[in-house]
């Protein structure tokens, strides 16, 4: 469960402000560096329990000629949206997004994202993000609500392709990171 302070403050892990948060998995299509065709988000924590990151549109990423899809876009408010479970020290999965597309986004825009916590109860972490075309008070494309379930590793242990699993246990990195959320400061 999320830890809470006894005047119902969230209990934030020991992370700064502008510190960049890195990529859950290298495989991820939204933050690994490992997928050439992903989005390559990189969060970085700020002041409270919110997140920016950004993004170049590029061409894989379209959808009708010259625009991003909106998949893709719904995917860089997921990722960064999830991001924010690092600053809360637990592993957590979309249990619903609600996205607002509000403009079209072009193929080499860079968009800036910025994501918070909203509320927390039990299990259930609320957040809402919003995507921003040039800069970060540049005009709204998309925004988005959310509601993350906290899990265990183990929720991907059971229900992740082996192989893969496999190859993820086999990095000791990886299994360090993961098993190092299942303890809540």
């Amino acid at each position: 469960m999320l830890g809470q302070d006894p005047d119902g403050q969230f209990l934030v892990g020991q992370v700064c402000s502008g510190e960049l948060l890195g990529a859950h998995y290298g495989h991820c299509f939204g933050c690994g560096g490992e997928q050439p065709h992903g989005l390559h988000l990189e969060a970085r924590a700020q002041d409270g329990v919110r997140v920016t990151a950004e993004f170049t549109v590029k061409p894989a990423h379209q959808g009708a000629p010259g625009l991003a899809h909106g998949g893709v876009l719904a995917t860089a408010l997921d990722e960064t949206l999830g991001s924010l479970s690092w600053l809360l020290r637990v592993i957590a999965v979309t249990g619903k997004l609600e996205t607002d597309f509000v403009r079209p986004v072009p193929v080499g825009t860079v968009l800036h994202l910025d994501a918070e916590v909203t509320a927390v109860a039990g299990r259930k972490i609320y957040s809402s993000a919003v995507g921003r075309i040039g800069s970060p008070d540049g005009p709204v494309a998309v925004r988005a609500s959310a509601l993350f379930i906290e899990v265990k590793v183990d929720h991907f242990i059971d229900n992740g392709r082996p192989e893969e699993i496999r190859a993820a246990m086999a990095d000791p990195d990886q299994v360090r990171r993961a098993r190092a959320f299942e303890v809540n400061p």
